[in-house]
């Protein structure tokens, strides 16, 4: 769908507004770019392919291993889901309390994480998972590096769909300098090697209104997991 020059349709004016341009490549780190409006044409096929998720995988507040609640809401689809509990971090091949194995990785999503590691030089990045984030206003993700995954070397593919974030993006020590970048619906991020740990994190959601997912911001993260 295509993006008017007219003000972006959010209830407050905390946002720039967005360029109706096609996608454009931006340098974010060694080994890391943004894809600009990679997926901004396909945002009403990436909702249909989460729903479909959402019905057999619904979302769950987790907590971190310390007890205290996530804001983010979460699911997942693939060969393995992503888990929090007080045995920590995980991903977990079934869900919860003896259900089914978890919904595969819906044919639009798997086509779109192919070909914007394609665009980002990580033409070999095949995923066996992804992650959807799904943010009302106020929740945030702390800094965090993504070191689960059996495979280091395959890059993170993450694609912001929703109410624009600020996206937080450091280096491989949680001590270094961050930078700070604004994620709009249909960006996609991709880091990988040297900057494949690198520390990276989400402000708080500013309220407003998208005209695909409400008062939403959701982000999907293909990994390659297992």
């Amino acid at each position: 769908m295509s993006r008017s020059t007219s003000p972006v349709p959010f209830v407050n004016d905390l946002f720039d507004p967005v360029p109706d341009t096609g996608p454009y490549r931006e340098a974010l780190a060694p080994g890391a770019v943004i894809l600009r409006n990679f997926a901004r044409d396909r945002v009403e096929e990436m909702a249909e392919a989460i729903r479909g998720v959402l019905r057999r995988a619904p979302l769950k507040a987790m907590h971190t291993p310390g007890g205290l609640p996530m804001t983010v809401k979460t699911s997942s689809c693939g060969n393995a889901g992503w888990v929090s509990d007080e045995h920590g971090y995980r991903y977990a091949r079934v869900r919860a309390h003896g259900a089914s194995e978890w919904p595969p990785i819906p044919e639009p999503l798997m086509q779109l994480a192919l070909a914007a590691a394609r665009a980002a030089d990580y033409p070999d990045f095949v995923p066996d998972f992804c992650l959807i984030n799904y943010y009302r206003p106020g929740a945030k993700l702390g800094l965090h590096q993504d070191k689960d995954e059996r495979d280091p070397n395959a890059p993170i593919v993450s694609l912001s769909l929703g109410l624009p974030a600020e996206f937080l993006f450091g280096g491989n020590e949680r001590s270094d300098k961050t930078r700070t970048v604004w994620l709009y619906s249909g960006d996609v991020v991709v880091w990988g090697g040297p900057s494949r740990m690198a520390f990276h994190g989400v402000k708080p959601v500013a309220d407003g209104i998208d005209p695909v997912f409400g008062h939403c911001r959701v982000n999907l993260t293909f990994r390659k997991a297992l």
